[in-house]
């Protein structure tokens, strides 16, 4: 059974070997031992720290309960932009007109924004190759929504996530090529790497002015918005959730960023708690995210449940063991698919 829970110090292997499969674009999880070390030294004191962090990375991992091999990693970072500037492009339109020449254009444009400062973000989200099948990634990522569920206050109320942007096989990104090159000289993976750990050559050398599109190579244009071919499914999943794009870019790849309300996000807003009663059951029916209560103990697994009141659901054995729960002890339920209702 796969469980998601906060990480800890011994996994700092296991997240070193992850970073190793994100591949070029991944910003989050680089392939870098000096970013791996910093990532984990956060997430460990985001659950360590009192009072709480007001930047504060929230990192979860996956473990299969059998084998304790941790196979993917989550995160949510409880607000961004409040000691370094967090920089994203706006997209806009600009209207030239003349009536006395009928001449009527609607152009595209490009305006770097500081808009987002203070959200809470969804980030580092990956999970191994291996294991992505039985809904597992669906896990991985709404887990996030439960644990944003239990401990609200520790998060701004407008929550948003940024999509991998499109790059083609050799991991090249149009957008990147059409437009940042110009002002980085540096190729896009150099550029992303550098981001990833100091923003400030950002302000240095990103231009200022408004962006006409229509002067960027057509495959830049077209990568505007664009999400990875490997990102789409969790594109979707935000999206049948609540999350959408409103005009937000990467300033790197061109890719996505998608928002919501936190209390508007489906799987927070239906999700309910419900004394747990520890019985064998079915292998098969809906599933069901299930989490528990405890803040540096938070557990949330996926499986079938059986109602047995409005406030007591039946668990199997291995789910319990799994959370860490006891007969009667208090959970947070949601059916894992959106769509699905009690």
């Amino acid at each position: 059974m796969m469980v998601v829970r906060p990480i800890q110090a011994e996994d700092y292997t296991a997240l070193r070997e992850l970073a190793r499969k994100t591949g070029p674009g991944f910003t989050s999880l680089q392939d870098n031992d000096t970013q791996v070390a910093a990532k984990l030294e956060a997430g460990l004191a985001a659950f360590s720290a009192s009072p709480p962090l007001a930047e504060a990375l929230y990192l979860f991992v996956m473990e299969e309960t059998e084998t304790n091999e941790v196979v993917g990693i989550c995160g949510i970072e409880s607000a961004v932009g409040l000691s370094e500037p967090w920089y994203n492009y706006r997209v806009g339109t600009l209207v030239h007109a003349s009536r006395e020449l009928k001449v009527y254009n609607q152009i595209n444009t490009l305006t770097i924004t500081n808009d987002h400062t203070g959200y809470s973000e969804l980030c580092t989200l990956f999970l191994s190759p291996d294991a992505r099948h039985s809904k597992n990634g669906s896990l991985l990522s709404k887990s996030r929504f439960m644990f944003l569920a239990e401990f609200p206050q520790r998060f701004n109320e407008h929550l948003i996530a940024e999509m991998r942007g499109y790059s083609d096989e050799n991991g090249i990104s149009p957008f990147w090529e059409g437009l940042g090159r110009h002002f980085f000289s540096l190729d896009f993976t150099e550029a992303d790497r550098h981001s990833s750990m100091n923003k400030v050559f950002i302000a240095e050398l990103m231009p200022k002015n408004t962006i006409y599109t229509n002067l960027l190579p057509k495959e830049a244009q077209e990568a505007i918005g664009k999400t990875h071919e490997a990102t789409t499914p969790a594109r979707r999943l935000l999206e049948n959730e609540g999350m959408r794009y409103t005009g937000y870019v990467d300033i790197f790849d061109g890719g996505p960023t998608l928002e919501a309300r936190i209390h508007d996000i489906r799987a927070v807003q239906e999700s309910q708690y419900v004394k747990a009663h520890i019985a064998d059951l079915p292998s098969e029916g809906e599933l069901y995210l299930i989490s528990t209560t405890e803040f540096s103990n938070f557990r949330c697994c996926m499986s079938p449940i059986t109602r047995v009141s409005k406030n007591l659901v039946t668990v199997s054995p291995d789910v319990a063991s799994a959370l860490n729960i006891n007969e009667g002890s208090t959970i947070r339920i949601v059916p894992l698919s959106s769509g699905r209702r009690f």
